[in-house]
């Protein structure tokens, strides 16, 4: 009975609506609507008309919602000269992102598991030069990334994307997978080792099957960088291999006249679209694989 009422006691002081409680909270609402106020205007707007857009405000609810302007940013919009909307460069995208996302990814684990428990000499300076990659700015490697896809065939091209994204990206997986790969007992590996079995065993029985959340955090980090990048995509890109962050871009300074805002919102929320159900779906992921890795190393 006694620890009921204490329990109950620190229950009802914990449920007390203070006047600091009041303050966090209004803070709270205040930023969710701050941030959550261009999505809406974006939203609001890209299901308005023209002639309500000029007569209305940014704020006000539209009056009779319409998905022309969708349908027309997807399928028949201007991006320059070419007028098939965003359609094609939105699959162009999904085609640079995805396999781009998965080999950085695979490569990144691997190395981080040789730098976090198959050590060798010049692993150290190996991993810092690794983590003096992750800032280098875009602009450095345009020139001799441009070269080489050049003296290979593959300048213009998704593949020739997909390789820039993946070699940009490596040393980013490989500096979230080692800091968590530090953390599983290097007890467990040197146990394997002992009843025979080698690297790729290892790697496929013990620290795979621990790797789900780091394996998510790269995942959402490498589709996030690669799906919302623009300079590479508009360098590296040919006519046909555009992604949809360049062909937002021509669209909304393509002009014919009269700017069709809705169309325009339209266009960046269907760019936007496959990053935001990312984070949707694995936002949590994302939060608890950075932490797992924060623990030690």
């Amino acid at each position: 009975m006694a620890a009921d009422s204490t329990s109950n006691t620190i229950y009802n002081e914990g449920s007390k609506l203070t006047a600091g409680r009041v303050v966090i909270y209004a803070l709270l609402v205040l930023c969710a609507l701050y941030y959550l106020a261009p999505l809406y205007v974006m939203l609001s707007t890209s299901v308005k008309t023209l002639d309500e857009i000029r007569s209305g405000n940014l704020l006000s609810l539209p009056m009779s919602p319409t998905g022309a302007a969708w349908s027309k940013a997807w399928s028949n919009a201007c991006t320059g000269v070419d007028c098939n909307g965003l359609q094609p460069f939105f699959w162009n995208s999904i085609k640079m992102a995805v396999p781009a996302v998965l080999i950085s990814t695979l490569i990144g684990s691997l190395n981080g598991y040789v730098l976090a428990h198959w050590r060798f000499r010049g692993s150290e300076i190996l991993f810092t030069a690794l983590m003096v990659g992750c800032f280098i700015p875009f602009q450095v490697v345009i020139l001799p990334m441009a070269r080489l896809l050049g003296l290979v065939g593959m300048a213009n091209t998704t593949p020739g994307l997909v390789f820039v994204h993946v070699v940009y990206g490596i040393a980013f997986t490989t500096l979230f997978f080692r800091n968590y790969y530090v953390t599983v007992p290097e007890e467990l590996v040197k146990a394997a080792r002992i009843d025979g079995a080698g690297f790729f065993m290892t790697y496929r029985k013990i620290i795979f099957p621990l790797s789900l959340p780091i394996f998510m955090v790269c995942f959402i980090w490498q589709f996030t960088q690669i799906w919302n990048d623009f300079l590479f995509g508009v360098v590296f890109g040919g006519s046909d291999a555009k992604p949809v962050t360049v062909a937002l871009n021509n669209l909304v300074n393509t002009s014919t006249g009269v700017t069709e805002y809705n169309v325009n919102m339209a266009a960046a929320i269907i760019a936007a679209l496959p990053t935001l159900v990312v984070y949707l779906l694995a936002g949590k992921y994302f939060v608890r694989g950075l932490t797992a890795g924060a623990v030690k190393g």
